[in-house]
């Protein structure tokens, strides 16, 4: 599905009668709604509000009814083909908005997914060196990241899927879909999805933003909006807050990224472009190998999208084409190429994909397709080069053809989304082969409402999984693509105050891939393989209460995997889940200018790892403390921000240390 940018300017729709009909909701999504005509015996009290996108907002209720007719929020999510409102979407849906975004104490994106309970971030640096984001017990490879409903994944490694072009001045909101997606992104959404969406273009503003920090650390942004156009930029550096045995500096930073926005708008239809740049190096110190502490990486990601919106009649046609591309410069022994050779590598992704959708008497149906082509030429994944260039010796390309089609019925009380995903991938021969899925809820009364769901999704492997078999690694090429099948089912309440949700999901994985090593010996490698099984039974809680000064939320996810495996293997991945984490925050207006953000999160990892004397250490529980206090007028904010307030230095990653207590001031001023 992609994105519906939000420069559109929505025509009004106006009612004569009304219908109790559940599917006439459809009519209405996304339009500005009048009424002429009232009936006093149907509808006691009823009022639209239309918020700065132009959507629905406010609720339609009946005093004399014991359950609504409907609600329609304010943003459409990606749970499913068809484009629906968060209200109606059946899959489950967590959003970051762009209040609680602009509330955390966080420096970037990366950090701010810390807080969804059901999402796993392995940092190896701060501030977005690197990091791995999974869902669900999974990898950094088997989620879907996408920027505006594009699909920015690097086929080379999950490591870089977080290179992203834009600030986090930019975000709106952030969607994150947990479970299989594989009927609405296709291959590498085998356990979820992560959306993030930019904000409006419309308006006409500028603003910056300097912070300057503990270990060097400065940044600097910018942004301005004209009309349906927006630049921003930034820049950001850091010294590092460790050194290698020699002395020299290991985990410095340096980075800046660029991004514009434009759109042009006539009768029926919408254009919306963008494009970005993203450049960063860092060192990795033990990122790779605890035998190498002067490690060092600089990427390079440029981002290109256009999309349509097209309205004909009753059809709406929504189509997108883009670009990427990537370059990653390796260096085990930084600055020192004589003596190990630098890896590099470059990767372009071109995609197209068409998605259509119509309303009709039975609900909303959608159907669509899409090409993605995947290339690499590099060092040392892939085949040989029949025409080898510059440092790239060899390299591969395939393709990915998918078809999908999708109902959605929405009755009065039960909404029912159901469909299927047709894959062929060029890699390996594979063949076509399906993936359907089935999502329903029913709502309860005016505060409850339960719903289940079945869903299927596949991953191809990386490229580094298929080929990267030096520095202590040893590749498969021919490793199999990683199935999933989920089931899951939860009930959810709400009221004016009160938001309450428990779920219970189980996934049953086959050919799972990961690397792994045989402890047992002394010369052992790293080796990517297929696991035969591997089974995940999970339980979300999660609670939010919003009150006149203080917004609170406290959630919890507990992991249980079983899998094949021998005692003297050590995992990379999928070994290592999250078997505990527990978020809460607390947000507080104290004063009309003044607010404290706090946030919490404990987490009990499983697995090991084998430090630089080759002793095999359990990861251990530990508690972050991060919090923000900041003054804000119309026109500026002053703030201070503390992460790790209680300065411990643990481990989330093998070998890899994590910073101890981190201060940061800012200050943003708006024009």
């Amino acid at each position: 599905m992609m994105y519906k940018p939000n420069f559109n300017q929505r025509k009004a729709l106006r009612f004569h009668h009304f219908t109790r009909k559940g599917y006439a909701l459809f009519a209405c999504l996304g339009r500005v709604v009048t009424i002429s005509v009232l009936s006093v015996a149907t509808l006691t009290s009823a009022s639209a509000a239309i918020d700065d996108k132009g959507m629905t907002e406010t609720v339609t209720t009946n005093d004399d009814q014991t359950d609504k007719e409907a609600t329609l929020d304010d943003v459409e999510v990606t749970g499913s083909c068809a484009p629906l409102a968060l209200g109606q979407a059946v899959r489950m849906v967590t959003v970051l908005s762009r209040e609680e975004i602009q509330a955390a104490p966080v420096q970037s994106i990366n950090d701010l997914l810390k807080m969804a309970v059901g999402v796993d971030v392995r940092q190896r640096g701060p501030i977005g060196a690197q990091t791995d984001v999974s869902i669900r017990g999974g990898t950094s490879e088997q989620i879907t990241i996408l920027l505006n409903g594009i699909n920015i994944c690097d086929p080379q490694t999950g490591h870089n899927a977080f290179d992203l072009p834009c600030d986090i001045s930019d975000i709106e909101r952030i969607e994150v879909l947990e479970g299989p997606a594989g009927r609405v992104y296709g291959t590498s959404s085998l356990v979820g999805a992560i959306n993030i969406v930019t904000r409006d273009v419309r308006s006409k503003m500028a603003e910056v933003r300097v912070e300057d920090g503990s270990f060097g650390y400065l940044s600097a942004a910018g942004r301005v909006a004209l009309g349906l156009h927006s630049l921003s930029s930034n820049y950001t550096r850091s010294d590092g807050y460790s050194r290698s045995k020699a002395g020299s500096l290991n985990s410095d930073y340096s980075g800046g990224k660029v991004f514009y926005q434009g759109g042009y708008q006539c009768e029926g239809l919408l254009l919306n472009w963008s494009g970005g740049l993203s450049v960063k190096g860092f060192g990795s110190n033990t990122f790779y190998s605890a035998k190498f502490d002067e490690q060092y990486e600089r990427t390079t990601k440029i981002y290109t999208a256009l999309q349509g919106d097209l309205t004909i009649g009753k059809l709406h046609v929504r189509p997108a084409i883009y670009w990427n591309r990537s370059y990653d410069r390796f260096e085990l022994i930084r600055g020192s190429e004589e003596r190990v050779p630098f890896n590099y590598h470059r990767s372009d992704v071109f995609g197209i994909n068409l998605n259509t959708y119509f309303d009709w008497q039975l609900g909303r149906t959608a159907m669509g397709a899409e090409f993605r082509n995947e290339d690499i030429v590099s060092t040392n994944l892939g085949e040989p080069l029949s025409d080898p260039f510059s440092h790239y010796k060899v390299g591969l390309n395939r393709s990915n053809l998918s078809f999908h089609l999708e109902h959605n019925i929405l009755l009065k009380r039960f909404t029912l989304s159901a469909g299927f995903i047709a894959i062929k991938n060029t890699w390996n021969q594979m063949p076509f082969k399906l993936y359907p899925g089935i999502d329903a809820s029913y709502r309860i009364g005016d505060h409850w409402k339960v719903y289940a769901s079945y869903n299927s999704s596949l991953r191809m492997p990386s490229f580094t999984e298929l080929y990267y078999s030096v520095g202590g690694h040893k590749a498969d090429k021919y490793l199999k693509p990683e199935e999933l099948h989920a089931v899951e089912g939860g009930v959810k309440y709400s009221n004016h105050w009160l938001t309450a949700q428990t779920s219970i999901f189980h996934h049953h994985a086959r050919n799972m891939i990961d690397w792994v090593m045989d402890t047992r010996d002394p010369n052992a490698v790293w080796q990517s393989v297929n696991y035969t099984k591997l089974n995940t039974l999970g339980q979300e809680i999660s609670l939010n209460s919003k009150l006149s000064t203080l917004n609170f939320q406290l959630s919890y996810c507990h992991l249980h995997q079983q899998k094949q495996e021998a005692a003297y293997l050590q995992s990379q991945y999928s070994l290592e889940y999250l078997r505990h984490k527990v978020t809460a925050s607390l947000r507080w207006t104290i004063s009309d200018h003044l607010r404290l953000s706090l946030n919490y999160r404990w987490q009990d990892r499983m697995g090991s790892y084998t430090t630089v004397d080759g002793k095999v250490c359990d990861y251990h529980p530990y508690s972050v403390v991060d919090a923000r206090l900041d003054w804000h007028q119309d026109s500026y904010t002053l703030y201070l921000e503390g992460n790790n307030l209680t300065g411990h230095r643990y481990v989330d990653y093998g070998n890899v240390p994590q910073p101890g207590c981190w201060i940061t001031a800012g200050y943003a001023k708006k024009f």
